[in-house]
């Protein structure tokens, strides 16, 4: 596999740096090397918010990409700040459920889910980025859906351990979308 250098990026409050986290605490328990490098505006919940995360089997240089084999984009203003990124090639991925445009590139592979309505259809806006995590994981076996069970744990309070059947519920609805 080598690496995977991904951007996860959108509003704050859309679960885009525990996105990074859980992806980072999977690669970890697969015995990979990890960075997860987190970015956001000082608005928080709203402001705008991506992370760097390289899941790689060597070690890594820099946490800091100035590419990407993976953007994962959950608002309009991500994408067109981040789909330049993407190596030709790359996987884009889009929760079409808030982006109202078709990506300008032809050199990269596009996956569009409208995460954030299947998320509201289950009953938890939270689970948006779960459901665009499981097609990140389908298209590129970065991690495997069991490190990613186990990823949870680590990320969600103990308090939120009831919600990781439902949160694997989402995770295969994304890798099945």
């Amino acid at each position: 596999m080598a690496q995977t250098d991904m951007i996860f990026a959108g509003f704050g409050g859309q679960g885009i740096q525990a996105a990074g986290k859980l992806i980072a605490y999977a690669g970890i328990l697969e015995g990979r090397h990890v960075s997860f490098l987190p970015s956001y505006g000082p608005e928080m919940r709203g402001g705008t918010s991506n992370c760097h995360v390289i899941v790689s089997d060597e070690p890594i240089g820099s946490p800091i990409l100035n590419s990407a084999t993976v953007v994962m984009a959950m608002n309009r203003p991500s994408l067109d700040k981040f789909e330049s990124y993407l190596e030709p090639g790359g996987i884009l991925l889009i929760d079409s459920s808030l982006i109202n445009r078709d990506p300008v590139r032809t050199d990269i592979r596009v996956f569009t889910i409208p995460a954030t309505q299947i998320a509201s259809e289950m009953g938890n806006l939270a689970f948006a980025n779960v459901i665009m995590l499981g097609k990140l994981i389908k298209e590129t076996g970065v991690v495997t859906a069991g490190n990613f069970e186990g990823g949870l744990k680590k990320v969600l309070p103990e308090r939120k351990h009831y919600l990781i059947p439902e949160e694997m519920k989402a995770l295969r609805i994304g890798m099945d979308y």
